[in-house]
């Protein structure tokens, strides 16, 4: 690598625009980057890492952009650089705010990235060819030809102040992480970490397969219960050994030891089932007897109830006899009294018929009574011939009503239709006005809504035009108050600034401590430092000064801009709103004209209703018109038909009167007549009936009589009485044979043997044979629960054991994983007895590069040293348990003997660790593709060697450029000014940082 040129602007402490030729810089192979402390030294080397990897240097938030340029400039870098053999130009913007095109405030700028290549042509000039845009390209294509990261790059190119110290005197662990990241080891570390993620997995799997084996082994001993002694050898959680061949072989004698406690239930199963089949064999006998000699018992019982029931029985059997003898006479008897009932029934409708006849004929003979039905039926045909002249005078009484109906009804309407058209003139007149009021109110409408749409407007642009004014005084108000505290501001921060560098060695004073380097000379010894002022401010101070008379400028800034836009947009509305009318007037104005318009739109409104009422009002009066010249000759017409009908109706009306004889219509008076001769042939029917039925009765009556003393009956009545229904003598013939038949069953099951035999033994004892029979069947109970909670547990227990077999083969693979992955963590982190050494993976790696570095460290250590001191790789192992195998010493040939690197000197560290950072780059480079890092440098230190030491160590470092390599020292040494004439010096003031290219060697 190979730096030709850098620009920047607007880039930490320098405002403008800068520009570092490193080709003229790099003409002697050393330069020196000079000036005062915090004017920006080390912003040059951040400016190229943030070109190179589009970051700073440390992992830290870094504000790149400089407070002291203008708004307008945007921070940028441009580095032009070889890599590889190619010349690249690479130019990134970094995110950052700018401000807007238009109007106030600001607004993102996103991060930008350019990169462009040198294509040189046949007549050895060349141009910038662009590459990439992209972020992710330009990183990938820089990283490929470096071929180092960004934290390589910040380690092997600019060795900063006291950080390869710091390498030097590290321990083992430090040294570690810094080697590590530089040679990217961190996938030994990964290892490390994967075995120990391995292990702590493959132990919780372990520490799972366990508890599952402890868990069966607990549900063993539950199942297994006390009297198996399953405590006795069980598997244990503070001897993991049990939990396998230990653990089967338990589970395997549990279940033999249940397998024999089952067959011993099963053959007491086997003797209780055999006594309780005896004893229910014996409670059956005795139950069956006990059975016998209740149902003896039982049937003497009933058999003394039927001989009781004997005197009721014959009493039925004579009933039943004298039942059938009446039935032989039933037809007769029947028939007698079916002819006493017809007589009696004929006697009732002849007196109800003649009740209903007129005294004259109620006691007449059935000859008179038919006689008299036979002329009132003649007077009944006379009146019917006049029935159609009843209904003539009915229909003429009908058609009189409708008309005088129809002559009223027109009357009324000739009436009111005359006085509406009386009316007609006035409303029509009315209706005009309306419509006339209408047209004019729209007219007025149509300019009011012109007129108030202007004035709204004026309106509202009026109460913009107060509010713009009343914020633009609050602005300028505040605008005064912000211009007053930037020239405090300004002023506070001028003189902090001030007397911050009168009293500037005072402050590098408080920072010296005995034994460390002063940052300006280098020196281990401070006799006499500076003493501060009282009231002597703090770079805290300067840069709190600085970040409120910053603050202070954008407040003002940002108040001048508010009060700009406000004043012009009052100014605007003010126009809008036709001068400075006060918005109180032209809001009553306005409200004026609202109500005028409200009042047109309401008259307005009429016209469709005033002209829809006119041309309704117009059709009625023609449809009135009309129906009064028709109604008119309606009512002449009824008039004209009226007088001969009432003429008529007025002759019928007499005739029928004389007819009626005092009823309502003919037809009522044909229905009298009509009745009255169906009563008179009804009671002469009945008169007939009533002595055909007393001469029947007399005839029936004498002979049931003679049949009843035939068959052995004092009389007809005694006949009758002994005469029973079919129901009746079924249900008397029922109960006889039912008795007979239960009486017969009674003495039939008394005469059987086993009924006989069971009453002359001795009563049978069932609630013994009972008692006994329930003593053997709890007996077969417990006998038979104790076998099957026997079989349960072999089952349960041989279940479980196969369970356990399963689960502890499934830990003894398990154990041996844990086993190996955790001796495999205990080698290679250090922890094993086995690593004598207690050295990690990962550092066992590094001490072969730790050897190189070292290797190449001394090449220069023993210059700088005029071969006094060498390095020395130790791999002893540490104390206190520390990690080991990344050790340093050194060795003094003065002595012969090997020393730690805390008992050198200030200027000895010096020059011992720049010689290890230069053997770290060189080897850092070959590690990461031999790709040159032409271009180094080094941040201080210089001041803590003496002169003979200082020109030595700059021997070296001119040895570098016979290897074609640029040293850049950041320093603040007066001596190096003198011996280096390649100079860059940085200064500093209250605008920003400059840069000044020197040529000559100081005085």
């Amino acid at each position: 690598m190979r730096l030709h040129t850098l620009h920047l602007q607007a880039f930490g402490p320098f405002a403008g625009r800068h520009t570092v030729d490193f080709d003229a810089l790099s003409a002697d192979g050393l330069f020196l980057l000079h000036g005062d402390t915090g004017a920006g030294k080390s912003t040059l080397f951040a400016a190229i890492c943030v070109a190179l990897y589009g970051e700073p240097p440390t992992d830290r938030s870094v504000h790149l952009r400089s407070h002291h340029a203008p708004a307008d400039l945007l921070t940028e870098v441009t580095l032009d650089v070889t890599l590889a053999g190619k010349r690249l130009r690479i130019r990134r913007i970094p995110a950052q705010l700018k401000p807007k095109v238009r109007g106030p405030g600001d607004t993102p700028q996103k991060a930008e990235t350019y990169l462009s290549e040198w294509t040189p042509n046949a007549a050895g000039k060349g141009h910038w060819e662009a590459l990439s845009k992209s972020h992710r390209e330009a990183a990938d294509e820089i990283k490929a030809l470096l071929g180092v990261s960004r934290k390589q790059f910040c380690q092997v190119v600019l060795l900063p102040q006291n950080e390869f110290t710091k390498f030097l005197r590290a321990d083992a662990n430090e040294r570690k992480d810094l080697l590590g990241k530089l040679f990217h080891t961190q996938r030994f570390a990964s290892i490390e970490a994967w075995l120990a993620d391995r292990k702590s997995t493959l132990a919780k799997t372990r520490d799972e397969a366990r508890a599952d084996v402890l868990r069966l082994a607990e549900r063993i001993q539950q199942a297994a219960t006390d009297d198996l002694e399953p405590e006795s050898g069980a598997p244990t959680a503070s001897d993991p050994t049990t939990l396998t061949d230990h653990a089967r072989i338990w589970a395997t004698a549990l279940c033999t030891a249940a397998a024999t406690h089952q067959q011993t239930a099963g053959t007491t199963l086997v003797h209780a089932q055999q006594e309780l089949t005896a004893f229910q064999d014996k409670e059956r006998a005795v139950r069956e007897l006990a059975r016998r000699q209740q149902e003896h018992r039982i049937l003497m019982q009933q058999l003394d109830a039927l001989t009781q029931q004997q005197a009721e029985q014959e009493l039925l059997d004579r009933k039943s006899a004298q039942a059938q003898l009446a039935r032989q006479l039933q037809s007769l008897l029947h028939a007698a009294t079916e002819a006493s009932a017809k007589h009696a029934h004929a006697q009732k409708q002849e007196v109800a018929a003649r009740a209903l006849l007129s005294p004259t004929h109620a006691t007449g003979t059935p000859e008179q009574l038919i006689s008299a039905g036979q002329s009132i039926r003649k007077d009944i045909g006379a009146l019917q011939t006049l029935l159609p002249e009843e209904a003539r005078a009915e229909q003429l009484a009908g058609e009189l009503q409708r008309l005088d109906e129809e002559r009223t009804r027109l009357t009324d309407a000739l009436r009111d239709s005359t006085a509406w058209m009386q009316q007609t003139p006035a409303l029509r007149a009315a209706l005009n006005t309306r419509m006339d009021k209408a047209r004019t109110a729209q007219e007025d409408k149509r300019q009011l809504d012109t007129s108030l749409t202007s004035l709204a407007a004026r309106l509202t642009a009026a109460r913009l035009r107060d509010e713009h004014q009343l914020h633009a005084r609050k602005l300028a108000e505040r605008l005064s108050e912000a211009q007053a505290t930037t020239l405090a501001a300004a002023t506070e921060h001028i003189d902090i600034r001030r007397r911050r560098t009168d009293g500037m060695a005072a402050e590098l004073a408080t920072q010296l401590t005995d034994g460390d380097a002063c940052p300006v000379c280098g020196s281990l010894t401070h006799p006499a430092p500076a003493a501060p002022h009282p009231d002597q401010p703090t770079a805290a101070d300067e840069q709190a000064a600085e970040a409120r008379h910053t603050r202070a400028l954008r407040a003002q800034e940002k108040a001048d801009n508010e009060l700009r836009q406000a004043l012009e947009q009052a100014a605007n509305a003010r126009g809008a709103a036709g001068g400075d009318t006060p918005a109180s007037d032209l809001k009553a104005e306005h409200d004026a004209l609202r109500q005028r318009l409200a009042e047109a739109l309401a008259q307005a409104a009429d016209a469709g209703p005033a002209t829809e009422e006119l041309t309704a009002l117009e059709r009625e009066y023609d449809h009135v018109t009309r129906a009064h010249s028709e109604g008119e000759k309606r009512l002449a017409a009824a008039n004209a038909t009226y007088d001969p009908l009432a003429l008529q109706r007025d002759e019928l009306h007499q005739r029928l009167k004389t007819a009626r004889a005092g009823a309502p219509t003919l037809t009522a008076r044909i229905t009298e007549l009509t009745q009255s001769a169906d009563h008179l042939d009804a009671a002469a029917d009945t008169a007939g009936a009533t002595a055909r039925a007393a001469e029947e009765d007399n005839q029936a009556n004498a002979a049931a009589s003679e049949a009843a003393t035939t068959h052995g009956f004092t009389s007809r009545e005694a006949a009758e009485s002994a005469l029973l229904t079919d129901n009746e003598l079924k249900a008397i013939q029922k109960k006889i044979i039912t008795w007979r038949e239960h009486r017969a069953a009674i003495t039939t099951r008394l005469a059987d043997a086993e009924i006989a035999t069971a009453s002359t033994e001795p009563t049978a004892d069932l609630a013994t044979a009972t008692a006994e029979l329930e003593a053997a069947t709890a007996r077969h109970t417990r006998a038979a629960n104790a076998a099957s909670s026997a079989a349960a547990r072999t089952a349960a227990l041989t279940d479980r054991a196969t369970q356990l077999n399963a689960h502890t083969r499934r830990l003894e693979p398990l154990e041996h994983s844990y086993r190996t992955a955790d001796h495999l963590h205990a080698m290679i982190s250090g922890t094993s007895p086995t690593n004598r050494l207690r050295m990690q993976l990962e550092a066992y790696v590094l001490t072969a590069r730790l050897e190189e570095v070292v290797d190449a460290a001394n090449t220069r250590l023993t210059r700088m040293s005029e071969h006094r001191y060498s390095l020395v790789h130790s791999t002893d192992r540490a104390s206190h348990g520390a990690r080991s195998g990344l050790g340093l010493k050194i060795t003094d040939a003065w002595t012969g003997r090997d020393r730690s690197t805390d008992t050198l000197s200030g200027g000895e560290s010096f020059f011992a660790s720049l010689s290890l950072a230069l053997g770290l780059a060189d080897v850092v480079t070959a590690e990461s593709g031999g790709q040159a890092l032409d271009t180094l440098f080094i941040d201080e230190g210089f001041g803590t060697l003496d002169e003979d030491t200082l020109h030595q160590v700059l021997d070296v470092l001119d040895s570098l450029r016979a290897h074609d390599r640029t040293v850049g020292v950041i320093s603040h040494v007066p001596e190096l000014r003198r011996r280096i004439t390649q100079r860059l010096h940085v200064r500093k003031n209250i605008t920003g940082s400059t840069l000044v290219h020197l040529t000559e060697a100081a005085e």
